[in-house]
C-alpha cells in the first residue's frame, strides 16, 4: 500500500545539535518515510507536459524565421531536456510512480531527449555515485585530484583538468567523462562488466537521435531553409545546452569550500557523509521549481526514495532538524566562479582544497565527521 501521506510522523522529532553525533542515516530516514508516498498520474502528466515543451520548441527552430530566434527555442530546448531527465533520473531511482516496471519504461522515454541509455545510467549513478558519494576511486563524478595525481598527469591532461575547473565549460567534462566515455557505448576501461542491456538502451537513444536529426533534415529541405542551420539550432544547440545544464549542476552539487572528500573508504564511513557532501543550492526566481527541485539535492541523496515532488518539503525538514550539517548556500554568479577559482584540487589528509600550485583555498575539514 503506498502511503500518499505529506505529513511527517506524529512522533515529536528533535532537532539536533551541530555538536552532536550524527543520529544516524537510518534514523533521519525514519523520520521522512511519509514523504517518500508516489503517485501515477502526476508524474506521467509531468513527462506528457515536458514532451510537449519539447516538440514544441524543436518546432519553433523551424518555424522561426529569424536566426536569433531559432538559438534561443534550440537553448530553452535543451533546458526543457534537463526537465525530461530529472525526470527520468527518478524514475531510475524508483521513487517517480509506486510501479517498477513502468519507472522503467518512463526512465527511458524520459531520457530519450538527452540521449542517456538507461542501464548506464543506473549503474554509474545509482550504484556508484549514490553508494559510494566523494569517495575517491569509486565515485567518478568531478572526483578531484590531489596535488600528486596532477603532476603526474601528462602536460595535455594537465591543461583538460584546468579547462574542466575553470568554471567555463562544465558541459565539456559531462560531455566526455560522463556521457562518451562512460556511457555511450563504453569500453572495457570504464565498464569493465557488459550486458545486454547497455547495447540495447545505447542503441535506442541512438535511433532517437537519428530520426531527430532526420526528421529536422526534411523538414529543412521541405521549407527550403539552411540544412545546417536547422540542425545546429534543432540539434546541436538542444544537445550542447543540456550538457553544460547537467555538467554545472553536479559540478554544484558536490563541490563547496564546506563539502568534504575523501580517499579512504574506513573513515567514509565513519564519517557517516551523508548530508555532508552535498549542496543545496538556492536560486531566485522559482527556478530551483523549474528544474523539478532536483537542486534540494540533500534530501535526495539521503533518501533516493523520495520523489522529485516531494523534495523541497524534506529538504525543508532536514536543514529545521539538522541545523548547521547542510551546506545551503545562495546561487549567485560570483559565488560560481569564485568556488571555481578555489576547487582545483584537494588534499585528502587535511580535507581542504587547494589550486593547482598546492595552495590551500579552503579551511582544514579534518573533524568534517562531527560535523
Amino acid at each position: 500500500m503506498v502511503d500518499h501521506s505529506t505529513t511527517l510522523s506524529p512522533e515529536p522529532i528533535p532537532i539536533i545539535d551541530p555538536a552532536a553525533p550524527f543520529p544516524g542515516r537510518k534514523l533521519v530516514r525514519s523520520w521522512l518515510v511519509p514523504l517518500c508516498g508516489k503517485r501515477t498520474a502526476l508524474p506521467i502528466l509531468m513527462i506528457v507536459f515536458d514532451f510537449a515543451l519539447f516538440f514544441g520548441l524543436i518546432w519553433a527552430t523551424v518555424w522561426f524565421s529569424s536566426g536569433f530566434a531559432k538559438i534561443l527555442a534550440g537553448m530553452v530546448a535543451g533546458f526543457v531536456i534537463g526537465r525530461l531527465f530529472i525526470l527520468g533520473h527518478d524514475a531510475c531511482h524508483q521513487s517517480l510512480t509506486p510501479h517498477r516496471k513502468l519507472n522503467r519504461v518512463l526512465g527511458r522515454i524520459a531520457f530519450l531527449p538527452s540521449l542517456t541509455p538507461y542501464s548506464l545510467w543506473d549503474i554509474g549513478h545509482n550504484l556508484v555515485h549514490h553508494g559510494q558519494t566523494n569517495l575517491k576511486g569509486f565515485d567518478f563524478v568531478w572526483a578531484p585530484y590531489s596535488l600528486e595525481e596532477y603532476r603526474a598527469l601528462s602536460p595535455a591532461r594537465q591543461w583538460l583538468e584546468r579547462i574542466y575547473r575553470s568554471g567555463m565549460v562544465p558541459g565539456l567534462y559531462y560531455f566526455i567523462e560522463m556521457w562518451w566515455l562512460r556511457m555511450y557505448f563504453p569500453t572495457k576501461t570504464y565498464m569493465g562488466a557488459q550486458r545486454p542491456a547497455f547495447v540495447w538502451d545505447g542503441l535506442l537513444v541512438s535511433a532517437f537521435a537519428l530520426v531527430w536529426v532526420t526528421l529536422l533534415a526534411i523538414i529543412a529541405h521541405v521549407t527550403h531553409q539552411s540544412f545546417w542551420m536547422t540542425e545546429l539550432a534543432g540539434f546541436l544547440i538542444p544537445f550542447v545546452f543540456w550538457n553544460f545544464m547537467i555538467g554545472f549542476v553536479v559540478y554544484a552539487h558536490h563541490t563547496h569550500t564546506r563539502v568534504a572528500w575523501y580517499d579512504n573508504k574506513v573513515e567514509w564511513t565513519q564519517a557517516q557523509p551523508f548530508v555532508s557532501t552535498t549542496v543545496h543550492l538556492i536560486f531566485r526566481f522559482r527556478v530551483g521549481a523549474l528544474m523539478h527541485h532536483i537542486m534540494e539535492h540533500t534530501a535526495h541523496h539521503l533518501d533516493m526514495g523520495i520523489p522529485l515532488y516531494r523534495l523541497k518539503e524534506a529538504q525543508s525538514f532536514l536543514e529545521t532538524h539538522l541545523p548547521g550539517r547542510i551546506v545551503v548556500q545562495p546561487f549567485s554568479w560570483a559565488w560560481y566562479f569564485k568556488t571555481a577559482r578555489l576547487c582545483k584540487l584537494y588534499d585528502f589528509k587535511s580535507r581542504c582544497w587547494l589550486d593547482f600550485n598546492g595552495n590551500r583555498t579552503s579551511q582544514p575539514m579534518a573533524s568534517v565527521g562531527a560535523s
